[in-house]
């Protein structure tokens, strides 16, 4: 070696890798990212960018999982495109993902974005995926929280303050008095409030009470609670346009309060009684049910059980939903709907109708049915048997006898001819005229004995009220020797039958 060589790196080439060293070790700094490596990155479209820069945080529950890349407009709209890296404690993320722009604490400053991660039924969200618009929010600014307050909006509060300030010192009317409480006739709004107070200890104590019994019998039972209101405020913020109807809403059911003012003061001025006897009922209902108390522990202790049992009666339920499809009872319900009005209108009309059944079951039972049973008493002649059964063995006779028939159809023919008496028929319901015969002797009567004139008929009164006739009188079954009492002698050129049988 050389006396005059120098040990060590030349200046020049010592200096080139002091500034590499120094910019790589900004660019781990600012991006502290590793080069030339493949990072997950996702899209979302917003309406606003809201100020998100390169590097502002992306955060799931608080905690950072990435950093937004880049922010650009969106296409040829008004939106904004907004590039975002996610690191590996930030994945999966899923097509349903959702996201919003919410301004940071006031040391951190701008804003971040808040990822919700989707669930995982969606499908996962791919790589240079997109969130698109309808799955995004942006956060309120202060300029369009102050548009809310323009001058006709100011100029409407005020009125309001001034109008709550003279309902609270303005003088009631006599008209306003007389629907009043007496012990606060006379006083102002302000006033009646204050006299309250004298009341207001024994409401405050009784108000305690409920606010232990809010606590709940156990433990944590509040914090459940106001942990589910969470999740109610949460879902209501999501759901800003169902939250305004229901605003809309509460303000009709608020002016329809007002409107009806007076019969609210009257329910409220019942309602101290109301409580009153409410406590004293509840508290027999409470020495009453002593039996309650013991079923509801002996059901808390069965309550672990109630796990085992839904995931018994799962499988049912699938094949319950099944069977309750529109392919099933669901499709054959839609078909019956229509005949539900028809059955409804039937029972409407049964109404109606039954009482006319009812008296027509009695009519027969009482009338019809104990006509057809009596026995006609011909003398010698008597079939000894119930008059119904006569009437159908007649039917019998009278079908075997008309086997003929001709263009009309069958026919019964009986004919009367050859003989030198003239028989005539009542008027037939058949023709309407009477029928004329021509025996050979002169009929001495009938059998039975028609007695010229039918059984009574009332028809003022029901019929299952009428009498049963009596067909065995003596003008029916007519005197033992055949003759027919107090009737003329007969015409040998014509006899009138009467309608009755030869």
């Amino acid at each position: 070696m050389r006396r005059n060589q120098k040990l060590g790196m030349p200046p020049l080439r010592a200096g080139l890798l002091t500034i590499f060293l120094a910019l790589l070790v900004a660019y781990f700094g600012f991006t502290k990212a590793i080069p030339l490596r493949h990072h997950f990155e996702i899209q979302a479209v917003v309406k606003s960018s809201n100020l998100l820069r390169p590097h502002s945080p992306v955060r799931i529950a608080g905690v950072n999982i990435g950093q937004v890349v880049k922010t650009e407009r969106y296409k040829n709209t008004d939106d904004a495109l907004v590039t975002m890296r996610i690191d590996d404690n930030g994945q999966p993320l899923h097509r349903d993902a959702t996201l919003k722009i919410r301004p940071r604490l006031f040391l951190e400053g701008n804003f971040y974005v808040d990822l919700r991660p989707g669930t995982p039924s969606a499908g996962k969200l791919s790589d240079g995926g997109l969130i698109p618009l309808t799955q995004t929010g942006t956060p309120v600014q202060l300029d369009q929280v102050l548009t809310a307050l323009q001058s006709d909006t100011r100029g409407s509060l005020q009125r309001a303050l001034k109008g709550i300030g003279t309902a609270f010192n303005g003088e009631p009317s006599a008209a306003d008095d007389a629907v009043q409480d007496p012990e606060v006739r006379g006083l102002t709004a302000a006033q009646a409030l204050n006299k309250t107070l004298r009341t207001s200890p024994q409401a405050l104590r009784d108000t305690g009470r409920v606010a232990g019994a809010f606590l709940g019998p156990s433990k944590h039972d509040l914090s459940k609670t106001l942990a589910g209101l969470t999740r109610a405020m949460t879902a209501l913020s999501d759901n800003d346009t169902a939250l305004g109807d229901f605003l809309t809403d509460y303000n009709a059911t608020v002016q329809t309060t007002a409107d009806h003012s007076a019969d609210l003061t009257a329910s409220v001025r019942e309602l101290g009684p109301t409580a009153r006897n409410a406590a004293e009922a509840f508290d027999q209902l409470n020495q009453a049910l002593p039996g309650t108390r013991r079923f509801s522990r002996e059901l808390a202790a069965s309550l672990p059980e109630l796990p085992a049992t839904i995931a018994a009666a799962k499988p049912w339920l699938a094949q319950s939903k099944r069977l309750l499809s529109d392919a099933e009872l669901g499709g054959l319900l839609k078909q019956l709907s229509p005949a539900t009005s028809d059955l409804a209108r039937l029972g409407h009309a049964t109404r109606t109708w039954l009482p006319h059944i009812d008296e027509f079951n009695r009519c027969v039972t009482n009338v019809i049915l104990p006509t057809g049973n009596i026995k006609v008493n011909d003398g010698d002649l008597s079939a000894n048997t119930e008059n119904y059964k006569e009437f159908w063995r007649a039917m019998v006779g009278m079908a075997a006898e008309g086997q003929g028939f001709d263009g009309n159809g069958n026919y019964l023919r009986l004919q009367a001819a050859g003989g030198g008496a003239t028989i005539r028929t009542g008027k037939t319901n058949y023709t309407g005229d009477a029928m004329i015969g021509r025996p050979t002797l002169t009929p001495l009567r009938t059998r039975p004995a028609y007695g010229n004139q039918l059984p009574p008929l009332t028809r003022s009164v029901p019929c299952s009220q009428s009498p049963v006739p009596n067909v065995n009188d003596a003008a029916s079954t007519g005197p033992a020797d055949g003759s027919r009492p107090n009737a003329p002698a007969p015409d040998p050129n014509a006899v009138d039958n009467g309608g009755g049988g030869s």
